[in-house]
């Protein structure tokens, strides 16, 4: 979430003198006059991400002023691995974005982090083409984040198709894992709504890959956890884009017909733009212990919704958007909606917003707790994918079981279906296998330091009852300890997995904090 000072030299700072340093660990001539720094603000501020849970110290920063600078480094990095008079010289790289892992995945433990924010030096690396054969798209830089990309492209009438919940991420952090939002059950993940890539391999190599140039690095680079190479351009489909959202919000308490719900409307995918079609599909979950954000509904609402959660103990809330251009009879289609589903009568919730304001929804609560101080704080968070057929298990035996009856502090429980079919799976994304709709849940806790062991306790359990239950899960987001642990995740994606990194990144450089092959 932090960005650097850039360097305008190759040099060390150290408080406010600035001394100019060889790095005895690289070739002078290799190095060419890149930008590092290993002053302790600079380590302190690449050292720990959003997660605030690990903190390991890089030897260096390297701020890059062009994609050269970062080919360079992962040229001096290989030499160093090939050495055997640097033994102590730095061995690993990563990549650093918005730092918006939680477990330190995009930290380099005496390795050396590159602050992809500094490529911001070139100017917003944000080109859109209206048309073209292809259709509408934008060329993004990978350090670019989301919001400045929906910003850019508004300007001409356009937008992406897929996103991701939260805007402040970069193009290529979320490209790196999945980047999935209430849209993707009927267009996709983000990865699978990419044209064409760039990227910089483990080699030091910059390839341009798409489906059918250097296929083989687009699909692994595509949710592969940064092991493959760099994301520095990423080009992205674009589609018209709406002026005005209707956004609902449905209140239940039974959690098979909140669950038939949501099914059966990411079944109408293709019929979007038909009565009874809705653009987005989310859903979350109020608990009796709280805490209860509210601030979606009117004062007398709220008081409403408190009553219902205190004597249901756990309320399921679907959370629906319909797009529209103006005043078209979109409460008409809704009317039609409405009528099929089992919600509780009266507690249906709606307003009217800007494209711009429902995409960047989360912004609003940021800055609200950045006010507050409870913006950098930990965040033990867990994310699931569950098949759709051990959902109900799961709700019994987490939700109500372990969540409900260990009063866990409620932060933002989301949960909802997504259709398998809109997935690519010769992309290194993992979701569950076989079943045609999983669920993604996140469990997204905020805690104090002295809470983190507590909320990890509690993910743990939760782990533990799908392992004895036998709910084939997936992790997104994934955090593992051990290469038994990672090769059981990817299953029978593990053999191609290990290829391409033998092929694009074989002295094992690239993002080292996932923890995979380092």
């Amino acid at each position: 979430m932090n960005t650097f000072l850039i360097v305008l030299a190759f040099c060390v700072v150290l408080s406010t003198t600035t001394t100019t340093t060889a790095f005895s660990f690289f070739d002078d001539n290799i190095l060419n006059g890149l930008i590092l720094q290993n002053d302790t603000v600079t380590i302190d501020l690449a050292s720990i991400d959003y997660g605030h849970i690990v903190k390991v110290n890089p030897e260096a920063v390297l701020s890059p002023t062009s994609l050269n600078d970062i080919q360079s480094l992962i040229k001096a990095v290989n030499d160093n691995n090939s050495s055997s008079t640097l033994s102590s010289a730095p061995k690993t790289v990563a990549a650093r974005g918005q730092g918006h892992s939680v477990r330190g995945q995009s930290t380099a433990e005496k390795g050396i982090v590159v602050n992809m924010t500094s490529l911001g030096s070139l100017g917003r690396r944000i080109v859109v083409v209206p048309n073209s054969l292809l259709g509408p798209y934008a060329d993004v830089g990978g350090e670019q984040i989301w919001i400045n990309v929906l910003v850019e492209t508004l300007k001409h009438g356009l937008s992406p198709i897929s996103w991701t919940d939260y805007l402040g991420l970069s193009v290529g952090g979320t490209l790196s894992n999945a980047g999935i939002s209430g849209q993707a059950f009927r267009v996709g993940p983000q990865i699978a709504n990419v044209y064409e890539l760039d990227v910089i391999t483990g080699k030091g190599d910059l390839v341009t890959c798409s489906r059918i140039k250097e296929p083989e690095l687009f699909y692994s680079v595509l949710g592969g956890l940064g092991q493959f190479g760099i994301i520095t351009r990423a080009r992205i489909p674009l589609t018209k884009a709406p002026n005005k959202v209707k956004w609902l919000r449905l209140f239940y308490t039974d959690f098979s017909v909140f669950s038939r719900d949501q099914e059966r409307l990411i079944s109408l995918n293709g019929k979007m733009r038909e009565k009874g079609g809705v653009e987005y599909v989310e859903g979350f979950l109020l608990m009796k212990q709280g805490p209860l954000d509210l601030s979606f509904y009117s004062v007398p609402d709220q008081l409403r919704i408190t009553t219902l959660v205190a004597q249901s103990d756990v309320v399921y809330v679907l959370e629906l958007a319909k797009y529209y251009v103006e005043t078209p009879p979109v409460d008409e289609d809704l009317e039609v909606l409405l009528k099929g589903l089992g919600f509780i009568a009266g507690f249906a919730f709606s307003k009217d917003v800007t494209y711009l304001e429902f995409l960047n929804r989360v912004a609003a609560d940021e800055e609200k707790l950045r006010k507050l101080g409870l913006w950098e704080v930990p965040h033990p968070w867990l994310n699931l994918f569950i098949p759709k057929s051990r959902m109900s298990e799961f709700n019994s035996g987490v939700f109500v079981n372990i969540l409900l009856q260990k009063k866990v502090p409620v932060g933002v429980f989301i949960v909802y279906p997504l259709n398998r079919n809109k997935w690519d799976d010769k992309m290194s994304g993992v979701i569950p296998n076989d079943e045609e709709v999983f669920y993604t849940v996140a469990l997204l806790h905020s805690s104090t330091a002295e809470e983190v062991e507590a909320f990890d306790g509690v993910n743990n359990q939760i782990l533990e009852f799908c392992r004895v239950a036998r709910i084939p899960v997936k992790q997104y987001l994934p955090h593992y300890e051990t290469q038994p642990d990672w090769i059981n995740h990817f299953g029978s994606k593990w053999p191609s997995f290990q290829r391409s990194k033998l092929t694009f990144d074989p002295n094992k450089i690239l993002a080292p904090g996932q923890k995979i092959f380092n």
